[in-house]
């Protein structure tokens, strides 16, 4: 009889021992997968805030001014137009420089179509030409996985919308275009460990840090960059 009461007891702390152990490894894991998934997501919406970024600075070059609405850029990217300028001719060809020199100096007034034409008989040429372009015949053109429908939502949030404002501010005198796109991790980490989520929260804010990801600021002028970079 002791010997069977022996028996289920070590039976009982073996159960205990490798639950003791498993549970030491889901918290240890916790954090690490947390991260990893953190990661993953993170990448997914830079790529976005990439995509953003770049309309804006497409949109800004032909209308002079940011925009805080996503459904402007996606208007802009379907039926807007953009300047692309294309090099003719090579300037590591001597002969091509030179040669336009000499026709520039000759004819003051002479255009890029006439130009265009000299290099089109057989003239050794280099000058560049600006062409009106589709937007979204040029921007994201090799990219396939590029879905303007997706760019104002915030991946992983079940349908939260990209934070997005715009404004003119002087500095140092000048008025300066800016602009900022944001995505809280509250949307982007949705579902995952809260209390985790909370934690990071808290150390970015302690650490004067965005709680999530961000491009462009409309307070701190910063070259249109990410706060991943």
């Amino acid at each position: 009889m002791k010997k069977a009461i022996k028996i289920i007891v070590e039976i009982v702390l073996a159960i205990l021992a490798v639950l003791l152990v498993y549970l030491i490894y889901k918290s240890v894991m916790k954090p690490v997968n947390f991260n990893k998934e953190k990661e993953a997501r993170e990448q997914v919406a830079i790529q976005r805030l990439k995509d953003i970024r770049t309309l804006e600075v497409a949109y800004k070059g032909v209308t002079g001014r940011f925009t805080s609405d996503i459904d402007s850029l996606k208007l802009f990217y379907e039926t807007g137009k953009m300047e692309v300028v294309m090099q003719i001719g090579s300037q590591d060809d001597s002969v091509a420089v030179a040669n336009t020199a000499l026709i520039k100096k000759k004819n003051r007034k002479i255009t890029n179509e006439q130009l265009l034409e000299l290099f089109r008989q057989g003239e050794p040429l280099v000058f560049s030409v600006s062409t009106p372009l589709a937007v979204k015949d040029t921007l994201f053109r090799s990219r396939e996985d590029f879905c303007i429908d997706s760019l104002k939502y915030i991946p992983f949030s079940g349908g939260q919308e990209v934070i997005m404002d715009a404004i003119v501010k002087k500095v140092s005198g000048v008025d300066v275009p800016l602009f900022e796109a944001k995505m809280p991790y509250k949307a982007l980490l949705k579902g995952m460990d809260n209390q985790l989520r909370i934690n990071l929260d808290a150390d970015r804010e302690n650490s004067n840090k965005y709680e999530g990801l961000q491009v462009g600021s409309v307070t701190a002028p910063n070259n249109n960059a990410g706060n991943w970079e």
